[in-house]
């Protein structure tokens, strides 16, 4: 079944600044209904690279951790996180915890490891009261958008996430590698091409060096795959940042990005991508009990500041090895 007979099928809507939508109906058993539609709805969000679900009724934890299994050959577990989510049985996620009244921007799920999730899932059973909603931008899009000689190169030299770990602000390094000890921690960073110093302090710096541009293991289709943005220094509120420039010293900030040689990425070129994004950015305001799925590859997804509670629950599916994915930039461990 090709992609477009696929959505023709299913009776998807496109609508410009909106992702691709399904609106099921009433539906009795949203884990059997997901088992029977798997190849459809998996071929839709190959094409687009996104597709809402509306009318699956999630509701709570179990459920949608149903729904995610019969949708994916694999739930992976978080890694080498920023912040420390609640873990539901059967592999569903919490959302990353983030400041509400924060913008969360575009960014690529854990497109700074040597192994991420294909396929996002996101489930919505409180939608906020205000705001908060989950943008996907076509990183296709994004790449054909930029300057050619910045993507020359990021492709060229990649770009590098620098963390410095301490005991007070962002994730500690057992939060991040689930171990205090050192020789594990140092293992672990050998095996996953992580350069490290520990400081006199006794804390942690790191270093890893990853392409910025890949190709989709499944089309061929080169794609924008980075945390360039999210993860730098300039895309931090500026009053936090001069914070922690004063607490930490520029050399000692939680975490910041770089082009591949290590040379610093200015705070002009943040925002040019952060433009970019945002240009090519669909949104629809969550309603509860909708699903959203999301090539992790193909497009990079954002959650909006928002207002009141909001619960939605977030499944890495399908790991893809970058090595699977031609990247530009070699990785030696």
């Amino acid at each position: 079944m090709s992609s477009s007979s696929a959505a023709s099928l299913l009776d998807v809507t496109l609508r410009p600044g909106a992702p691709p939508m399904l609106e099921t109906g009433t539906i009795d058993d949203p884990p059997g209904w997901a088992a029977g539609h798997t190849d459809a709805l998996r071929a839709v969000v190959t094409e687009h690279g996104s597709l809402l679900i509306r009318g699956l009724g999630l509701a709570d934890a179990a459920g949608t951790g149903a729904v995610f299994r019969e949708l994916t050959r694999e739930l992976m577990t978080d890694k080498e996180p920023f912040a420390r989510r609640t873990t539901h049985p059967g592999g569903v996620l919490s959302a990353t915890p983030w400041p509400p009244n924060q913008q969360m921007c575009m960014h690529h799920e854990l497109s700074y490891t040597l192994e991420f999730p294909g396929l996002m899932l996101f489930a919505c059973l409180t939608p906020a009261t205000g705001g908060g909603a989950t943008g996907v931008a076509d990183s296709s899009a994004v790449l054909d958008a930029l300057p050619a000689e910045l993507v020359d190169r990021f492709e060229r030299e990649g770009w590098q996430l620098v963390r410095c770990y301490n005991e007070e602000i962002g994730a500690t390094v057992a939060e991040t590698f689930g171990t205090e000890d050192r020789d594990t921690v140092e293992q672990y960073c050998r095996r996953n091409a992580i350069e490290f110093d520990w400081q006199p302090d006794g804390g942690l710096r790191t270093r890893q060096r990853r392409s910025a541009v890949v190709r989709h293991p499944v089309t061929g289709r080169r794609c924008w795959f980075n945390q360039i943005a999210f993860l730098s220094e300039w895309t931090i509120e500026p009053e936090i940042r001069e914070y922690l420039v004063d607490l930490y010293g520029t050399d000692g900030l939680p975490f910041t990005t770089c082009y591949g040689d290590g040379d610093p990425i200015g705070e002009d070129v943040v925002h040019l991508l952060n433009e970019v994004y945002e240009a090519h950015t669909t949104r629809e305001p969550w309603q509860a009990g909708d699903l959203l799925l999301v090539d992790n590859i193909r497009a990079a997804h954002s959650r909006e500041a928002f207002d009141g509670p909001r619960e939605v629950l977030a499944g890495l599916g399908d790991p893809v090895r970058l090595d699977e994915c031609a990247p530009t930039v070699r990785v030696t461990r």
